[in-house]
This record gives C-alpha cells, sequence and structure tokens, in this order.
C-alpha cells in the first residue's frame, strides 16, 4: 500500500505541472487566472512531494494487483486536483459540481454542468479540454500496463505487435516503451487535426480545444452551443475522421506509421467492424431522418447523421443537432452504438468491440455445439484462438456491466428522477458518452441534477472507465490478504 502511496505521490507532483497550459494561456489572454492555476499547480504538487518523500523508504517495483489499486485512486485523486482551479475561478461552484466536471474530463465523458461556456475565461476552457487529452493519454497507458492484466481487455490481440510487450509478472519499464511510442501518434495525430480545424476556419484556441477532445473522445466544447455553434460541413467531417481514428486501438495506428501500410487496419477484426458498423448506421439513420422528413434531402440528412452517428458511436458526445428531436430510433440506437463500437487500446469507452466479438463468436459457437456436440470449436478473433479463460472473464464483465447499469438506473429512478432522464444518463456516463436523453439532452447539460443524483452519475463514469474488474478487485477481501 505504501509503495502505491509513493508512486501516486509522484503521479500528483508530476500532475502539478500540466497547469502550465492554462497558465500560459491566462497569460496571453490577460484574463486574470494564472495566480489561481499556480496556486492550484503549488498544492498538486507539495501534496504529491510530500506524499513521495514520507513514503520514500517503502518505493518498489509494482506488482500487478497494485496497478489495479494505483489506477483507481490515479483518476480519483487527479480529478480531485484539477477541482482546485474551477472553484477558485468560480466560487459559486459546489465541490460535487467541480469534482463531476472534472471527473468528466480525465475519464473522457464529457458530460457538464457548466453554462455560458462561450464566456468562460479562455484558461478554464482550456484547463477542460487538456483534462480530456491527459485522460485519453492516461487510458492508453492504462490499456498497456493494466488490463491486460484482467484478461477481458482485448489488448492480447496486438500484444505481440508493439514494441517492448507487455510482461504479465510486474509493471516493466518496457511498458513505458511502449507507452511512449503509442504517445508519439497520439500527440501527432491531435497536431494534425489542430491544423486541419484552423484551415477549416476555427480560431487556434477553438481548434487546440476541439482537437484535444476529438482525440480523447471527450466532447467539452468552448461553445454552448457545441459543434454546431460554427454550422460548418468542412469542420464536421474532420471532427468525424479524429473521432474515427480515435476510437481505433492506437497501437494500430503506431504499426500502420512504422510500417507506412493500411494492412493493419484491414487485418484487425475491431477495425473493420467499427467501419461498417459506422457507415451502415450513419446510412440508416439518414434514411430515417428523410423519410421522417426532418430534412428536405438525403444528403442534408446525411451530413447531420453522420456526425452525430459517428460522435455518440465513439463516445465522443459532439451534438450539431438536437437529436432527440429525432425519431425515437436514432437517439436510442445510437445510445446504443456507445455501449459496442470503440475499440480496445482508443480512448473510447464502452464495452468494446473485442468484447463484442468475443460474444457473437461465442453464440455461433453454441449454436453449432447444438448440433455437433462433440465437434471442437476454438473461439477466434483475427485468425488467433482465444482462451477460454478470457471468454469467462468477458462473460463476467459484461454481466456485470448490466448489473451495474440496472442498479444505477434504479438508483436515479428512487431520487425521483424520469426513467429517460435516468436511463440515458447512466448509459452516458458509464460509456462515457456525454449527453443523454430528457434532462441530460443533448441541448440541455447535467446541471438540473441534485448532488445525489450528480455523484452516482460520477461513479458510473469512473467504474466503467476502469474496466469494472479494477475497481471492484479493491472491495475484496482476497486483494487485500499478503
Amino acid at each position: 500500500m505504501l509503495g502505491v502511496a509513493h508512486v501516486l505521490g509522484l503521479l500528483l507532483a508530476v500532475f502539478g505541472a500540466t497547469y502550465i497550459l492554462p497558465v500560459i494561456t491566462a497569460l496571453i489572454t490577460q484574463d486574470g487566472t494564472a495566480t489561481k492555476f499556480i496556486i492550484a499547480a503549488a498544492i498538486s504538487t507539495g501534496i504529491g512531494l510530500l506524499v513521495a518523500a514520507a513514503t520514500r523508504s517503502k518505493a518498489r517495483e509494482l506488482k500487478p494487483r497494485d496497478g489495479f489499486l494505483l489506477a483507481t485512486l490515479s483518476w480519483i485523486f487527479m480529478a480531485a486536483s484539477a477541482t482546485i482551479p474551477l472553484m477558485l475561478v468560480l466560487p459559486n461552484l459546489s465541490f460535487t459540481d467541480a469534482f463531476f466536471e472534472t471527473m468528466s474530463g480525465v475519464t473522457t465523458t464529457g458530460s457538464t454542468v457548466l453554462t455560458g461556456l462561450d464566456t468562460l475565461p479562455p484558461s478554464i476552457n482550456l484547463w477542460r479540454h487538456a483534462l480530456h487529452w491527459y485522460g485519453g493519454l492516461g487510458i492508453i497507458v492504462l490499456a498497456v500496463a493494466v488490463l491486460p492484466l484482467l484478461g477481458v481487455g482485448g489488448m492480447q490481440l496486438y500484444k505481440a505487435e508493439t514494441p517492448g510487450p507487455v510482461k504479465d509478472e510486474k509493471l516493466t519499464p518496457r511498458i513505458i516503451d511502449t507507452a511512449k511510442s503509442l504517445w508519439i501518434v497520439y500527440i501527432g495525430l491531435t497536431a494534425a487535426g489542430v491544423i486541419a480545424l484552423r484551415i477549416c476556419g476555427m480560431t487556434w484556441f477553438d481548434a487546440i480545444c476541439h482537437s484535444f477532445s476529438a482525440m480523447g473522445l471527450g466532447g467539452f466544447s468552448t461553445h454552448d452551443a457545441s459543434v454546431a455553434y460554427f454550422n460548418s460541413p468542412s469542420i464536421e467531417f474532420v471532427l468525424i475522421v479524429m473521432m474515427v481514428l480515435a476510437s481505433i486501438s492506437f497501437a494500430r495506428h503506431f504499426i500502420a506509421i512504422r510500417r507506412f501500410t493500411l494492412k493493419p487496419y484491414t487485418k484487425d477484426p475491431e477495425a473493420r467492424a467499427i467501419f461498417v458498423i459506422l457507415i451502415t448506421s450513419s446510412m440508416l439513420v439518414a434514411g430515417v431522418l428523410e423519410w421522417s422528413g426532418v430534412y428536405p434531402t438525403f444528403l442534408e440528412s446525411l451530413r447531420h447523421a453522420s456526425f452525430n452517428v459517428v460522435s455518440m458511436a465513439t463516445t465522443s458526445g459532439f451534438v450539431s443537432q438536437d437529436f432527440e428531436k429525432w425519431p425515437t430510433f436514432a437517439p436510442i440506437w445510437m445510445l446504443f452504438l456507445s455501449s459496442i463500437v470503440c475499440s480496445t487500446g482508443s480512448t473510447g469507452g464502452g464495452i468494446k468491440m473485442f468484447r463484442t466479438l468475443l460474444l457473437w463468436r461465442q453464440s455461433a459457437r453454441e449454436l453449432r455445439l447444438l448440433v455437433h456436440p462433440s465437434a471442437v470449436v476454438p473461439v477466434r478473433i483475427g485468425g488467433r484462438p482465444i482462451p477460454d479463460r478470457v471468454g469467462d472473464s468477458v462473460l463476467a464483465f459484461i454481466f456485470l456491466y448490466f448489473m451495474t447499469i440496472a442498479l444505477f438506473t434504479f438508483s436515479l429512478l428512487l431520487t425521483g428522477l424520469d426513467f429517460d432522464s435516468s436511463f440515458s444518463a447512466v448509459i452516458a456516463s458509464i460509456n462515457n458518452a456525454g449527453p443523454g436523453l430528457g434532462a441530460v439532452g443533448p441541448v440541455k447539460n447535467y446541471q438540473s441534477l441534485n448532488d445525489f443524483q450528480t455523484w452516482i452519475c460520477t461513479v458510473a463514469m469512473l467504474l466503467v472507465r476502469l474496466e469494472i474488474f479494477s475497481v471492484l478487485v479493491l472491495f475484496t477481501p482476497t486483494f487485500w490478504r499478503k
């Protein structure tokens, strides 16, 4: 425990350095918040160094189960630290709302309790978007270092192809080598997105913020109207490309760039499924919109359907239209897609495509075994056999996933919130997708929720962002036994 506390202290100290971005922004824009960000950085760094110094004698190499505790505590303490500048700059913001906002940021959910985004100090807006970007980086590290130890992450599909393959015995420096390679890709795609959005007409500030959000699949915007503010097909197209790229494993991007070929995508079963589902769903929703007369032409229907389908399916949560006014099929289908579309090793949330494919193949195997009980039918994904242990873990994960949805939905219903708002808020929070329906619809936010409802959504964001098991295992007696 003290060994984990030592590393956690160092992480908090390093996190204090991330305040340099909003400090520079505050100094350039003269928005009067620089001192408050410096205070926040000093508090985070000071507490981190104090904890690290107090536990220095207990420093040791981390083991697998330490990774679960470190991942959970890191997300909680980073979100708590990130509330400091919000509460200093926005004195009317309660800790509950501030923590919800920052947890939404670092989990790349994109739900917000803030209004008047257009007039927020630029440094605060940049800080919110930077949390998405940092959270996306963190999820990549988590996927490489911790999730393979659970046996349910799907990282086994490309583990052997990435530099510095992950070891199961302990968290070694070679994991850092792997992470660095993925970070380079992450930073490069973010920079390309900034330039493309600027060319399409965004200001440099908006381009940086929205690129941070798109690459982290977060969904925060600098405007209350989100992407609808720009009303630009070219901006929407660039964001679609960025969101699709961010929903695919960054290891695939690294391999494709290193080998200078598109074969890693065509051979990746997750990537193929993602492309098929997004294209089919966009066409389907566009057809529904035109048939219902929501838009006058199929081309206009396709434009709005494509952007919002991709945004929700990839768990980004940008909004260009009030899709709650669309035929009921469309928003419900988009919320469903947010559960399954994103790839493992991406910055997206939800069940992940690997698990969806695995359950599909297992179902097909069971149907075949009903006819041929003695047949040996291994489950394969991408031509590789999947161990039964992984299949069992995935089934357990799916059970906990749906039980979590049911438990949190009933908890919100007990508070008096209507069913549409309760169910969609839970789905959007658990999948880190952002907007839901009803009181938390696409043109509204989570400000109308009371404190208890807000905390339910906050816990939901964290629980499934960290893949459920890595959080729940901390509450088992076995974990704490030596």
